[in-house]
């Protein structure tokens, strides 16, 4: 009587805690980015991880937790690259990833204020403003108005060009456009920021 071989293990399986993480965010970013938090479940993020989806309940919790994990984990992501000075278009679509995210988190009811447990964009703009400014709470507006502004032509550049007729300007316009309108929020004694 022969002993049955157990099937190999894929090689491309993540291995050890470290691993089984990195793997799981990635997959649930990607995932969620693409298709939205309510049409993504722990199997889909298994799956495409090469994760025991008990693992990943294991390591994140609920799959809430596991959002706010992932913007977590984007937002770093996003600092150590423009803190580093990463490559543009890497910076670029890794802002727009977690923007995307975000975004489709907040239309499936997820209350992402909360899940997320760092900023560290936001935080990092805080600190370069916050000495210009004479008050917190001015300063503190600018940075959210300027982030709001950032958000709304990310995701509304369609809409917003088509009815302010400016289908026909291109996209390097339109960001050195929102740019100057971001360095102008950001000035101090700017009474839109208040």
């Amino acid at each position: 009587m022969t002993t049955p071989t157990p099937p190999a293990k894929d090689p491309a399986s993540p291995v050890g805690r470290d691993e089984v993480v990195a793997a799981a965010l990635s997959a649930a970013a990607e995932l969620f980015a693409d298709r939205g938090v309510a049409a993504t479940s722990i199997r889909d993020i298994a799956a495409r991880s090469k994760v025991n989806h008990g693992l990943i309940y294991r390591h994140f919790g609920t799959k809430e937790q596991l959002v706010g994990a992932v913007l977590d984990h984007l937002g770093a992501r996003l600092t150590t690259l423009l803190d580093e000075g990463g490559p543009a278009d890497e910076i670029e679509h890794n802002m727009d990833r977690h923007m995307r995210v975000m975004a489709r988190a907040l239309l499936d009811g997820y209350p992402i204020g909360q899940l997320q447990t760092r900023f560290p964009g936001v935080t990092r703009l805080l600190g370069q403003v916050l000495p210009q400014f004479d008050d917190e709470r001015s300063a503190r507006l600018a940075v959210a108005n300027a982030v709001a502004l950032q958000l709304g032509w990310r995701f509304f550049e369609p809409f917003l060009k088509s009815a302010a007729g400016l289908d026909t300007i291109g996209g390097d316009d339109v960001r050195a456009a929102v740019n100057a309108e971001i360095a102008r929020i950001l000035e101090p004694g700017d009474s839109s920021a208040g």
